[in-house]
């Protein structure tokens, strides 16, 4: 393939002792990861010597599961509180964005962006908020509830949510700050912008009681791919996270997203796709697919068929012979574009209950490629160059090491093709991924700006 003018963007996706859902057994993974702060920043210092635009951490507020002979035998139980891990990655980085998943389902928008404008300030610009709509009834249960939202509720808050915290976020202009030692003057109150928002969810008076970040406010990253979650995301995010299995897939989803960000109004580029691939790296395909096989072989059949259960909407399969097919599943009221993926999966490749858990052990729905730097990159490539991502979120089999193989044997081959860079551009997330830096809202009105600085709530009354 030929060299590409454009570079593409990578996060790392740091979960615990890896994204196979055996890794902790890995004769080479950290089996303590989840509660090790220094495996942590160890990772988290290995991808910014790479140039990594971030690390990402997922997050829920829960125990995944309630299937205790599983759960005890995988490393999913015991993980730090993102926010609170990234604050203190923080301050042993000094380029590499931090993006934190937060639930729109069971925590105040106040609260929400008074965090992620403490972690921008402490980085110097560095955070991304990963917007969710929690989907698992256990989580509701650790908040007043017995069932969870049901799944356009949770896409309506999630809305609101959203623009309360974005509304917050520009609670200060840029310069509103004077501290005046002479004068007695530490703010100027023409600067100082208070929200007073009433919605159907929320009623939030504001203003934020933290100052406006270096990179203007932090990044709003999403992973949604239901119907409800690809128009949210094309009106509100800057980033997507999205799980495909086939080129085609991730190239009509690109369109359609690009699509609908132009339809709000938005430059379709200040929307970054980056799809989650899962690479196990070998110098020879033998052994890449070595490696593989030594990871699927460590898998449980209790653990799989219940990770299947969870993935694919919380369906209890234990009951079931897993050399069957898959049955016959109704609509999940949790993440209906997974369920979707893996019955497609399913049916077009007559995969059976293990041939499907097995198929996801790794990747859990996302792109899964094992081989060598070559044929990697060349799948990167085609899907950054054909119009199927902007960039990717890798994520490594087990850690270190799957992290390792990946930057020091495929990322060499990348910026051999000039996809990738070699240096940073900025200081900033905004900087590292090419997108400009907001224009506070009243700054944008007196100018005159046009639809790229609007408030989401103008973008909605205008289509």
């Amino acid at each position: 393939m030929a060299s590409s003018t454009r570079q593409f963007k990578l996060g790392a996706f740091l979960m615990q002792t890896g994204h196979h859902i055996a890794a902790w057994r890995h004769p080479d993974a950290q089996a303590d990861a989840g509660s090790n702060f220094r495996h942590y920043v160890a990772l988290a210092q290995k991808a910014e010597a790479a140039k990594f635009d971030a690390v990402f951490l997922a997050d829920s507020v829960g125990v995944r599961s309630s299937n205790l002979p599983s759960l005890s035998r995988t490393a999913r139980s015991d993980h730090f509180e993102p926010l609170t891990l990234l604050s203190a990655i923080a301050a042993l980085t000094e380029r590499i964005g931090l993006i934190a998943t937060v639930s729109t389902s069971f925590n105040e928008p106040f609260n929400v962006a008074r965090k992620f404008a403490s972690l921008d300030q402490i980085s110097g610009g560095r955070s991304g908020w990963n917007l969710v709509t929690s989907s698992g009834t256990g989580e509701a249960q650790n908040f007043n509830r017995d069932e969870h939202f049901e799944h356009a509720l949770r896409y309506e808050r999630a809305a609101e949510f959203h623009d309360v915290v974005t509304g917050l976020w520009d609670s200060w202009e840029d310069d509103s700050f004077v501290r005046d030692k002479e004068s007695g003057q530490y703010f100027d109150e023409a600067k100082l912008h208070v929200l007073n928002h009433k919605g159907k969810h929320f009623s939030v008076r504001g203003p934020l009681n933290v100052s406006r970040s270096p990179q203007g406010r932090p990044v709003v990253v999403q992973a949604g791919a239901s119907e409800a979650g690809r128009d949210l995301a094309a009106r509100t995010a800057e980033v997507i996270f999205v799980a495909h299995q086939t080129f085609d897939e991730a190239k009509a989803f690109y369109s359609d997203i690009k699509r609908r960000a132009a339809a709000y109004g938005r430059d379709p580029d200040s929307v970054k796709i980056m799809p989650g691939i899962f690479p196990v790296v070998g110098r020879t395909q033998a052994e890449a697919e070595e490696k593989f096989a030594q990871l699927q072989d460590l898998v449980h059949p209790v653990v799989g068929v219940s990770l299947l259960s969870g993935v694919i909407g919380g369906f209890d399969f234990s009951h079931l012979p897993v050399d069957g097919p898959l049955p016959e599943l109704p609509e999940t009221n949790g993440p209906k574009s997974r369920q979707r993926l893996l019955v497609d999966l399913a049916r077009r490749e007559n995969l059976s209950i293990r041939d499907l858990y097995l198929r996801i052990a790794g990747a859990r729905g996302h792109q899964q490629v094992v081989g060598t730097p070559q044929s990697i990159a060349d799948q990167l490539q085609q899907w950054f160059e054909e119009g199927g991502a902007d960039g990717f979120n890798i994520m490594s089999p087990w850690f270190p090491g799957g992290l390792d193989d990946f930057i020091e044997l495929v990322l060499p081959e990348l910026r051999r093709r000039g996809l990738f860079r070699t240096e940073y551009e900025g200081r900033t997330l905004r900087e590292h991924l090419g997108l400009q830096r907001p224009v506070h809202g009243s700054a944008a009105k007196a100018a005159g700006a046009g639809t790229a600085v609007r408030t989401p709530a103008e973008l909605v009354a205008s289509n």
